[in-house]
This record gives structure tokens, C-alpha cells and sequence, in this order.
């Protein structure tokens, strides 16, 4: 791993500035205090303009059609659309691909993880300070990639795990709200052997001894949410 938290083996090496004159970009919030912030560190920077600002995911995927900003700046929680969806949306369309960064309060491998899958190229929390954001964003506006070193610690345990499928994430998320396997069952349309089978993946991927231990390993590593 490079001083700068970067790994070759994970993501592209990005170079240390961009060639574009000015850095069009377009921020997705939800919350007005998180945007306008973020706002302020990306208005002071000379060669950088913020175009528009979204506060859900449907308005981000619509301003971003409308500006064709050079880097799209994405929270991960918004209503609507959530920033996974945004960038999923935004990465199956025609070329060229979008720059997306996601920033979020989030470091869960999960949501890490699915960010990358998706397409995002750099990944920030909002606690970030300004150096770390204005890094990220001068690397992927170069067409590079940029993740700090915590982010990629996270990334390649994530990585180095068995990953669980979606409807095991789903069946775990009723074993977290208390359903048991015959009514996870019938809520899925499924047999209950078949959901004695899930639980049984589950355990050995997770590496649980029970259904309590896998819950909270989930909940540790966000494959799912404590309110369910």
C-alpha cells in the first residue's frame, strides 16, 4: 500500500492532479447542513465548481443527466433513491461512465463493498477533513480511483470474506426481526427446509455458532440494519 492509503491491487493508481482546467461537480445530500459544508471545502478550491446540488437520489440522477458534471458526489442514505441505486443507475448507462464518489457517515464493509461493485471510484465519510475530500476528488476526476487507508483495510477483509447471497441477507433480516425458519418460510414462498438450508449458509459463512452470533456479526459489518 502506497503513504497515500492507495492499493494497486484494489484500485487504479491515480496521478496526483487532473488535467482539466475546471472540475464540474454535483452533490447529492439529503441533509442541508452535510451538503453546504461539503459545498464550502469544494468552493474554495479555485479549479472546482459546483454545479448543482441534490437532496434526494431521483433529483441526483436528474441533475446529473442535466450538467454532465465531471464527478458526481453521493451520499449513501438519501430518500427516493439511496446512493447505492444512484450510482448503479448511473453506471449501466451509455458511455461515457460516470465518476461517482460516494460520502457517508457509513464505513461498513457492506456498504463498502457494494459501493465498489456498483462503480463508485472513491469512498469518504463526512468526517473527513477537507485535504482527504479535495484528494479523492482531484483522483477520480482524473479517472483514477481513491480510497483513504481505513476504507481499504476494510475493503480487502470484506473482500477476503465469503459473501453472502441476496436472499440470505433477506432471510437474515427476518431472523433479526424474530421471525422463525416456518414463518420465514411462508413469508417467502419458500419451504421451511429450504430456509433450514439458507440458515445453514449463513452460519458457515459468517463463521457463527448460532443464530445470535451470526445477527451480530451482521449488524458489525452492516449486512444489516438494527431497525431491520
Amino acid at each position: 500500500m502506497t503513504k497515500s492509503g492507495r492499493n494497486d491491487d484494489i484500485e487504479a493508481s491515480s496521478p496526483p492532479n487532473t488535467s482539466l482546467e475546471q472540475i464540474r461537480v454535483v452533490i447529492a445530500d439529503d441533509h442541508p447542513v452535510a451538503r453546504q459544508g461539503l459545498s464550502a471545502i469544494l468552493r474554495s478550491l479555485d479549479d472546482v465548481k459546483v454545479v448543482a446540488e441534490a437532496a434526494d437520489g431521483e433529483e441526483a440522477c436528474k441533475l446529473y443527466h442535466q450538467h454532465s458534471p465531471d464527478v458526481l458526489i453521493v451520499d449513501l442514505r438519501m430518500p427516493k433513491k439511496d446512493g447505492l441505486q444512484v450510482v448503479e443507475e448511473l453506471m449501466s448507462g451509455g458511455p461515457p461512465k460516470p465518476r461517482i464518489i460516494v460520502i457517508t457517515t457509513y464505513e461498513d464493509e457492506e456498504d463498502i463493498r457494494r459501493a465498489l461493485t456498483a462503480g463508485a471510484k472513491g469512498y469518504v465519510v463526512k468526517a473527513a477533513d477537507a485535504e482527504e475530500i479535495e484528494e479523492t476528488l482531484r483522483a477520480v476526476a482524473a479517472g483514477g480511483s481513491f480510497f483513504p487507508p481505513a476504507i481499504t483495510l476494510k475493503l480487502v477483509e470484506a473482500v477476503a470474506r465469503p459473501e453472502l447471497s441476496r436472499r440470505e441477507r433477506q432471510v437474515l433480516e427476518y431472523l433479526a426481526n424474530g421471525k422463525s425458519n416456518k414463518e420465514i418460510g411462508a413469508i417467502l414462498y419458500v419451504s421451511e427446509l429450504t430456509i433450514k438450508g439458507h440458515v445453514r449458509s449463513i452460519l458457515e459463512k459468517l463463521d457463527a455458532k448460532g443464530r445470535s452470533q451470526a445477527i451480530a456479526i451482521a449488524l458489525e459489518r452492516g449486512l444489516i440494519r438494527a431497525n431491520g
